[in-house]
C-alpha cells in the first residue's frame, strides 16, 4: 500500500495484463558445401555470439573408443594452425572474446562471444580451431591424466558415483548411453592421439557442421563472413549414430554400491526415457514438473515436507536424441533409506493412478510459462536455444508456440503421459550407500534382494 500526501493508504495496484512473448526472429541459409547458417539479429548490444554446432558427440563414438568426443573437442583449444594453446588463448583475450569448446552426447560445440566490430577477427580464429587443429601429443595426454583423476574423484564422491552406476543399471551393457559420457577409465586410458585425429577427420565435416549468430550481426554479414572463413572447407557427410546406443535393460532391479560406514544414501531410481522429439513433449513436461521437477512437486513435499528424510529431491527427464534417462534423485540418512524408497514408489504409482488436481496443473504450467521468456535475454542464451532447434529437428515455430503448448496441457495429457512413459514394473533403483544398513529395508520395500557391487567397481555379490 503506497500512502497518499495526506497519510491515507491508496489501492495497491493491480498487476497488468500478461505480455506476448516473442522469440527472436531467425533466418537460415546453406553454404555451397553444407555448412548450415542460423542468424538472429539482436542488435540491442554491440555482442554477437556464434555456436559452432558439429556432429561429433559421445553417441557416434567407435566402439571402444568412448571419451574420444570430448577429448577431441577440448584439443580443439590447445592447438590450431601452428600455434599452440597458450598463444591461442592469448589471441582470443587481446580482442575480448571468450571461448569455450565441449561435446555432449548428440554434438560437439565451439562457442565464441565478442564485440561486433571484433567478430570477423574472432571467427577466424574458431575457424582455425574447427579446421586445422593440431592435437599436441603432451596435451593429449595432459587432458586424458585430468579425466583419469576426475574419475578417481568420482569413485570418493557419491553423487557423481550414483549418478555414473544408474545409467550402467539403466541401459544394456552394449549401449552406449551405459557408460559415462566422457569414457570410463579404461576407455580413456586406450585413447591415443591416431584415434582422436581419426574421429576428427570422421566427424568434423562441413556437412556436419551449422554456425548459429545471435546478436549484433545480419544475415548477410554472417553470411559474407562464414563464406569467406569456411566456405572453402570439403569434406563428406558424417554418418548417423548406430542403433542400439539408447537400449534399455529389461526389468527391474535394486543394486547397493558399497560405502562402508556412510552417514547418507544417495539414491536414484528410474529407467530409460523417451527422445526429445517425442510428439508428447509438453505433456511428460507438465507431468514431471508436478511429479518432482519443481521445488512445489510431489516428490519433494513428501520427502522433505511431510517426512523430512532430505533437503531436496527432484525427477527429471534428460532429453537427448535417444532416450536419455527420467530419473529421481535425492539423498537421505542410511536409516530412512528404505522408507525413502518406498515413498518415491508411491508417488510414482500415483501420478499414473489417477488424474492431478487442477491447482497442481496450474502451479505447474505458470511457473514453465512465466520463466520462460526470462530464459532468453542474452546472445548465449539466444545462441543455446537455436542449437536445440538443430540438434532435435525442432520445428521454426517451437519457441513462439511454446507458451501456448504448455497452457494447452491438461489433466487428461498429464495422466496419459505418466501411463505411457513412467514404468514401475521396468525401475532401476541404485542406493550409494552402507549395505549393512540400507539393503535389508530395500530389499523390503521393492521385494527385490539387491545386488551388491563394490564402489571401486567390484563384482556385483549378493
Amino acid at each position: 500500500m503506497t500512502p497518499t500526501a495526506g497519510g491515507a493508504p491508496t489501492t495497491k495496484p493491480l498487476p497488468a495484463a500478461p505480455r506476448d512473448y516473442r522469440f527472436p526472429r531467425f533466418e537460415r541459409r546453406t553454404l555451397s558445401n553444407g555448412v548450415q547458417l542460423l542468424v538472429a539479429s539482436v542488435p540491442k548490444l554491440p555482442l554477437t555470439t556464434v555456436l559452432a554446432i558439429v556432429e561429433a558427440g559421445a553417441s557416434v563414438e567407435p566402439e571402444g573408443q568412448h571419451g574420444v568426443a570430448a577429448l577431441t573437442a577440448r584439443l580443439l583449444l590447445e592447438g590450431a594452425a601452428g600455434v599452440d594453446g597458450a598463444a591461442q588463448a592469448e589471441r582470443f583475450e587481446s580482442i575480448g572474446a571468450s571461448v569455450e569448446s565441449q561435446a555432449d552426447w548428440d554434438v560437439a560445440t565451439v562457442s565464441l562471444t565478442a564485440l561486433s566490430h571484433r567478430l570477423p577477427e574472432a571467427l577466424a580464429l574458431v575457424r582455425d580451431l574447427l579446421r586445422w587443429p593440431t592435437f599436441p601429443e603432451r596435451e593429449v595426454q595432459r587432458l586424458k591424466e585430468q579425466r583419469l583423476a576426475d574419475l578417481l574423484q568420482q569413485l570418493a564422491e557419491p553423487r557423481g558415483l550414483a549418478d555414473e552406476r544408474f545409467a550402467n543399471a539403466a541401459y544394456a551393457p552394449t549401449a552406449r548411453y551405459a557408460s559415462p559420457e566422457e569414457g570410463d577409465a579404461a576407455s580413456v586410458r586406450a585413447l591415443t592421439r591416431l584415434d582422436i585425429e581419426a574421429f576428427y577427420a570422421a566427424r568434423y565435416q562441413p556437412a556436419g557442421t551449422t554456425l548459429i549468430f545471435a546478436g549484433d550481426v545480419s544475415m548477410d554479414v554472417a553470411e559474407t563472413l562464414a563464406t569467406s572463413l569456411f566456405g572453402d572447407w570439403t569434406g563428406h557427410r558424417p554418418k548417423a549414430a548406430p542403433r542400439g546406443v539408447d537400449a534399455a535393460q529389461p526389468g527391474r532391479l535394486v543394486r547397493v554400491i558399497a560405502k562402508a560406514d556412510a552417514s547418507q544414501s544417495e539414491l536414484r531410481i528410474g529407467h530409460a526415457g523417451i527422445p526429445r522429439n517425442a510428439p508428447d513433449y509438453f505433456d511428460v513436461m507438465v507431468m514431471n514438473a508436478v511429479l518432482g521437477g519443481l521445488f512445489s512437486s510431489r516428490i519433494n513435499l513428501n520427502l522433505r515436507e511431510v517426512h523430512g528424510y532430505t533437503y531436496g529431491a527432484s525427477s527429471a527427464f534428460e532429453w537427448r536424441r535417444g532416450a536419455g534417462p527420467f530419473v529421481v534423485q535425492t539423498a537421505v540418512k542410511s536409516d530412512v533409506t528404505g522408507a525413502a524408497v518406498q515413498e518415491i514408489l508411491n508417488e510414482i504409482d500415483r501420478m499414473r493412478s489417477a488424474p492431478i488436481d487442477e491447482d497442481e496443473l496450474t502451479l505447474a504450467t505458470s511457473y514453465l510459462d512465466g520463466v520462460f521468456p526470462i530464459r532468453y535475454e542474452t546472445t548465449a542464451a539466444i545462441a543455446r536455444a537455436l542449437a536445440n532447434l538443430v540438434i532435435h529437428g525442432l520445428p521454426e515455430n517451437y519457441y513462439d508456440v511454446y507458451r501456448s503448448r504448455v497452457r494447452a496441457v491438461s489433466t487428461g495429457g498429464v495422466l496419459r503421459a505418466a501411463q505411457d512413459h513412467l514404468h514401475p514394473d521396468e525401475l532401476r533403483v541404485v542406493v550409494v550407500g552402507d549395505p549393512a544398513v540400507v539393503a535389508a529395508p530395500v530389499a523390503k520395500v521393492t521385494g527385490i534382494a539387491p545386488e551388491i557391487m563394490s564402489g571401486h567397481g567390484g563384482e556385483v555379490t549378493r
